[in-house]
């Protein structure tokens, strides 16, 4: 019989690598974090690939610095002993009468088995450790999920599996679709994947043994009791790189992987990150839009990636939805509206607001056309019967509005009408929407990962440029990336782009740009890094499309042209908010 250790510590019963046997035979490891009273406690539950036994502040060492230099409330009230990358601090939650569930997921940390990230036998995991859960004596029968990121984007698939005593999920910075949001920009493959494996989950595979970390408070191996050689650590996870790199369209590999919001029926709680372009907030969007829950709601914030979580603002708004669908609470939650967002200004500064749908019902959809003869974007079309070319791999081309007459608020999705031919099969469009000051100077904005970044980006590989007309909104180009459509070089192709949402209030005075180009932006200044991140961040942050495989030059590295006049409208269409 298996055995676990159990402690009381910090005014909390704790219980070490318990064990969850999956229907397969495979035995999972859980810690649980619980109040020291008896009693029937709901349960918040994550389960993930980053080790439950390695700390926040020695994985992710420098984000810890930053949160604890910047967001000094985010590790304020707690010992932080017992924290963990991207998952609740059971200090803050334990007290308040929840029990706190930390699964690793099947073949990471101290869980055995094959580790192949976000298939339908992960998603089967977490469907059975809710379950699990629910039946234990110190439970009161309702399963919350909470955390960032991956412990975000699988409580979506997990949700789609309907686990009876599933009673809510809070999707923090979590992708939904797996191939849109994640691994294929407008169908050009993002390298994240590749280095996140490298760098996050290698490191904590299950087997890693002594060549890995150990935990602080039990002085086990973070990576389990056995040390295997790399040629079994190997055999034992699935080559992802590989198989994203085979998998060029979307399909059943990506459909697996991916949430179906159709059968998502629990209240969700959807937060998003302004600055997450890459991987974090369109999935949040997505969510909140097209999940079937009757009861759902949107948050959207600023700042770094794993900091607002934590903090007094995102703990607070967390605890009140759970507090309300765990614990039966009335504490006005019910009166909450739909959509909260952190209206972003110039200078990382962030105004609370309000409202009931997304995108805001009063949004006034404005095309600005792109004007060949001054480079600009107007208002009024133009009927300039011109061309522009450049070369895919230069700094591409850039128009702009004059200096705004007003404040105006961007906010939502945007979309972008181009008419394009490439001198080869095949061209690649990075646009990037940026904001300017009076002197020319650009503004830049605190991202998840990446501390300078634009303020919204959008990609399309035109072999990709199929639409679904039933999905696609005008706003929101859907492309089915089911079939490639090659170019006949010097032909002109109509190609509808997603700028993924954003949103930024903009002074009076200063410019609004959209640079067109054939490769990831780059600011120029400084580059930044992250101890978890493999290369320095020029302001795209880790979610760079610089594969050789993907993009080989001879197709990618060609002349574009855009063709403008009467027949060639070309146009982004910007979500314009007018005061309430």
């Amino acid at each position: 019989m298996t055995t676990h250790k159990s402690e009381i510590r910090d005014n909390m019963r704790i219980d070490w690598d318990v064990p969850i046997t999956m229907d397969d035979g495979i035995v999972l490891r859980a810690d649980i974090f619980r109040p020291v009273a008896d009693g029937k406690y709901p349960a918040i539950m994550s389960y993930g690939p980053y080790g439950k036994g390695l700390a926040f502040q020695e994985g992710y060492k420098t984000a810890w610095e930053i949160m604890c230099r910047e967001n000094p409330d985010a590790v304020a009230g707690s010992s932080n002993k017992y924290q963990n990358w991207e998952v609740v601090d059971p200090e803050k939650w334990v007290p308040d009468g929840y029990a706190v569930v930390r699964v690793d997921s099947r073949g990471a940390g101290r869980s055995p088995g094959y580790l192949c990230h976000n298939d339908a036998r992960e998603n089967q995991d977490f469907h059975d450790c809710i379950e699990w859960a629910a039946m234990q004596p110190w439970c009161s029968g309702k399963i919350g999920l909470n955390g960032i990121s991956y412990y975000g984007a699988n409580q979506w698939r997990a949700a789609a599996t309907q686990p009876p005593h599933l009673a809510a999920i809070c999707v923090w910075e979590g992708w939904v679709d797996n191939y849109r949001d994640s691994t294929h920009h407008g169908g050009i493959i993002c390298v994240f994947r590749k280095n996140w494996q490298e760098m996050q989950v290698k490191t904590v595979q299950h087997g890693v043994g002594e060549h890995g970390k150990r935990s602080p408070l039990t002085g086990e191996l973070a990576c389990g009791p056995e040390t295997l050689t790399d040629a079994e650590l190997i055999k034992n996870r699935e080559d992802m790189w590989a198989n994203l790199i085979k998998n060029t369209m979307d399909g059943p590999y990506y459909r697996e992987r991916s949430g179906d919001l159709a059968k998502v029926t629990v209240p969700v709680l959807s937060a998003a990150n302004w600055g997450g372009q890459g991987l974090h907030p369109r999935g949040n969007f997505e969510g909140f839009m097209f999940a079937a829950s009757k009861h759902k709601w949107l948050e959207a914030h600023g700042g770094s990636h794993w900091a607002p979580f934590y903090t007094d603002y995102g703990v607070g708004l967390q605890k009140k939805f759970f507090d309300y669908f765990l614990q039966g609470k009335q504490n006005g939650w019910d009166l909450q509206p739909k959509v909260q967002l952190q209206i972003r200004y110039p200078g990382e500064k962030f105004v609370l607001r309000h409202e009931n749908q997304w995108p805001i019902a009063r949004t006034q959809w404005t095309n600005f056309y792109l004007d060949p003869a001054n480079m600009g974007l107007n208002t009024p079309s133009n009927n300039s019967i011109k061309t522009i070319t450049y070369d895919a791999m230069s700094d591409g081309i850039t128009f702009s509005t004059p200096p705004l007459e007003r404040e105006t608020e961007i906010t939502g999705p945007s979309a972008l009408k181009l008419f394009v031919s490439s001198s080869t099969r095949d061209a690649d469009l990075f646009v990037i929407l940026r904001v300017f000051d009076p002197a020319g100077k650009e503004v830049l904005f605190q991202g998840a990962l990446d501390p300078k970044t634009p303020i919204a980006q959008g990609w399309l590989r035109a072999s990709h440029r199929k639409l679904d007309k039933a999905r696609s909104l005008p706003y929101r180009p859907y492309h089915t990336h089911d079939e490639k459509q090659p170019l006949t070089p010097g032909a002109i192709y109509e190609l509808d782009i997603e700028i993924w949402p954003t949103c930024i209030v903009v002074p009076k005075g200063y410019r609004i740009a959209l640079t067109i180009k054939g490769k990831d932006y780059d600011h120029g200044l400084s580059a930044a890094s992250l101890s978890n991140m493999k290369n320095p961040m020029n302001g795209c942050g880790p979610f760079m499309h610089d594969d050789p495989v993907d993009r080989p030059p001879d197709v990618f590295g060609g002349k574009v042209t855009l063709h403008f006049g009467p027949q060639h409208a070309a146009a982004v269409l910007l979500p314009v908010i007018p005061a309430k």
